[in-house]
């Protein structure tokens, strides 16, 4: 079974759909995340899904939490031993029709305040940033060494803030100066650190598995009681990272990603990216789906 849209028959009020994950409220601190299997690309949801995209997204997001529990809270509502997540919530949604929407793919998250920025930490030169640094010498208006090649490693990894725009808007890359104008320099300040400190663990952990992160956003919230930030959203998922193989990485080229290669190839081929209404071919889904499988089974080692 494959998950386009969920549908809770108002048992949960829903308080936004994404591009992938339908968001509903328990109550005033609770949310229900339910990642889809919808995909998009070149900021346009496809017509067609990945089948189990959801299901992964949410295992791996998991998998990185708990790993990262030490270095930073996270929003997960921590559930009591022998109870499930169904516990927590309306006992209608244990029905078979809602649950067969919800297991697996879900997340109960506390609510907090929103940091205002897509917090991206950079480790390789690539993407948008290398595009920038041909012309400029710059990354997100921060002057770079020269020299350097596409797909190079940065001397440190360094942060790259966009603005979080509404769905449907593009976000803007913005510099960090530009990024303190917003939330202020101190709390700026924070999050780059920590930002950074996480992408450092997450990339050496990777990089035993034979993975290089070379990219990831991160997402923050903050705790107003007390000033803490918490990490927030999925995390380090082929949708928010840039994971290479490390076997067959090369500097001076791009390099194939864990991700939806497949499908922006597939798209700008066929002059397809930014089109509405596209559904893809199954070979572009079975290739995507499997990549997806491919980064969840050597990030967490666990079969699927």
């Amino acid at each position: 079974m494959t998950l386009a849209q969920t549908n809770l028959d108002g048992i949960l009020p829903l308080v936004a759909r994404g591009k992938v994950r339908d968001i509903y409220q328990v109550d005033e601190s609770t949310l229900l995340f339910i990642a889809t299997d919808r995909i998009s690309a070149y900021d346009v949801i496809m017509e067609n899904t990945i089948p189990d995209k959801g299901l992964l997204l949410t295992k791996l997001s998991e998998f990185w939490f708990n790993l990262l529990k030490d270095d930073v809270r996270n929003h997960l509502v921590p559930i009591p031993q022998g109870k499930t997540m169904f516990d927590l919530l309306p006992k209608e949604l244990s029905a078979p029709k809602y649950k067969s929407q919800l297991e697996g793919r879900s997340l109960l998250v506390q609510k907090f305040k929103l940091i205002p920025l897509e917090v991206i930490v950079r480790g390789f030169i690539t993407g948008s940033a290398w595009k920038e640094y041909k012309k400029t010498g710059t990354v997100h208006g921060l002057p770079q060494p020269s020299g350097l090649q596409e797909s190079q490693e940065f001397p440190e990894p360094i942060f790259t803030p966009s603005t979080k725009a509404e769905l449907g808007e593009h976000d803007e890359n913005i510099s960090p100066a530009q990024a303190e104008k917003l939330i202020g320099k101190d709390l700026c300040d924070r999050v780059s650190q920590l930002a950074i400190k996480l992408y450092s663990k997450a990339k050496e952990y990777a990089k035993t598995k034979g993975i290089i992160i070379a990219d990831t956003k991160f997402e923050f919230g903050i705790d107003e009681a007390t000033n803490e930030i918490i990490l927030v959203d999925e995390v380090l998922t082929p949708d928010s990272s840039r994971f290479w193989n490390g076997n067959d990485y090369e500097v001076g080229k791009s390099q194939d990603s864990y991700d939806k290669q497949f499908l922006r190839n597939w798209l700008t081929s066929n002059k397809l990216a930014g089109v509405d209404g596209v559904s893809m071919p199954d070979n572009i889904v079975d290739s995507t789906r499997a990549k997806y499988i491919e980064a969840y089974e050597v990030l967490t080692g666990q079969k699927w």
